[in-house]
């Protein structure tokens, strides 16, 4: 594979040919294929798709997330990405501060077995060894009683009304570990939230079960879908954002062990893909000799 051929590859699985995803079908299809994608483009730049470029169909001056106010097609990306959500096609997570990172309803309960609570239904208070801000521990007790509800009624809720920087921080914490989750934007109202046990029941129990060796072999699997090829440095780079480096090393020298995944060359580079599945042999016709019965 030229290095010509592997950027082609990206720009047709990443819908930044020509081939916009426009329709919530469309959209829907694009995160379920990938698996993981930004919304916005990442800097430093990052190996994933962004679902703002699937949207517009290209790469040429897409808004970052400090610039996208001023771009009206932020704001139509946006309505389908909160369709998406509302729908539970696709959910969210707060690695990249305001730039939104999407995964697919498949892979979810994967990064949820990575990065998720083991226990998200015990009270907050309750737990002994709780590294959750006083806040964000209340907050939380107030979405499990009354959500889904909005920042501004949460505020409420609390009493002694917190100031808006602290009442976010508090939820980025919860957010940052799979607590909760946004299932619901109002221009007048903000986001609304909810607890995600409760939002996505079915997502969580799954990613509880799944141990974090199973889950982050599934999900390197999947990005290397995604990205067609990779070097193990960007396979790294990317993962190193919820997971240790080390951790991530070891899944892939597993995975290539077991030849689920495997080297190819392109260009000058070594990359890592999925490995290909072998052709079927052809199955030889017995050669039928004149005369013989």
């Amino acid at each position: 594979m030229t290095e010509q051929e592997l950027q082609q590859f990206r720009r047709e699985k990443w819908r930044v040919s020509g081939n916009a995803a426009r329709t919530i079908e469309e959209a829907s299809a694009f995160v379920e294929s990938n698996g993981f994608c930004v919304m916005y483009p990442q800097k430093p730049a990052l190996l994933v798709p962004t679902f703002m470029g699937a949207f517009v169909g290209g790469e040429e001056r897409l808004p970052d997330w400090q610039h996208a106010f001023a771009d009206p097609r932020a704001k139509e990306a946006t309505e389908v990405m909160v369709r998406l959500l509302r729908e539970r096609a696709a959910f969210e997570a707060n690695l990249f501060g305001e730039n939104n990172f999407l995964l697919s309803a498949a892979v979810f309960p994967y990064f949820y077995a990575l990065v998720g609570d083991r226990n998200p239904k015990q009270e907050r208070k309750a737990r002994s060894r709780s590294d959750e801000s006083p806040l964000a521990r209340d907050a939380f007790e107030v979405i499990r009683r009354e959500g889904p509800i909005s920042k501004g009624k949460l505020a409420q809720s609390l009493g002694g009304e917190p100031s808006p920087a602290a009442l976010d921080h508090a939820l980025g914490e919860l957010w940052s570990k799979l607590l909760i989750t946004r299932v619901d934007y109002n221009p007048g109202q903000g986001a609304s939230w909810d607890a995600l046990y409760r939002w996505a029941p079915e997502a969580v129990r799954e990613g509880i079960q799944l141990s974090q060796r199973q889950a982050l072999s599934a999900l390197v699997s999947k990005y290397l879908e995604c990205v067609i090829a990779a070097e193990p440095q960007e396979i790294e780079d990317f993962f190193s954002h919820f997971v240790a480096r080390s951790k991530v090393k070891e899944a892939v020298n597993a995975l290539l062990a077991a030849r689920e995944l495997s080297f190819v060359t392109v260009g000058r580079r070594t990359m890592v893909q999925v490995t290909p599945p072998k052709p079927p042999r052809a199955i030889r016709e017995p050669r039928i000799t004149a005369g013989k019965q």
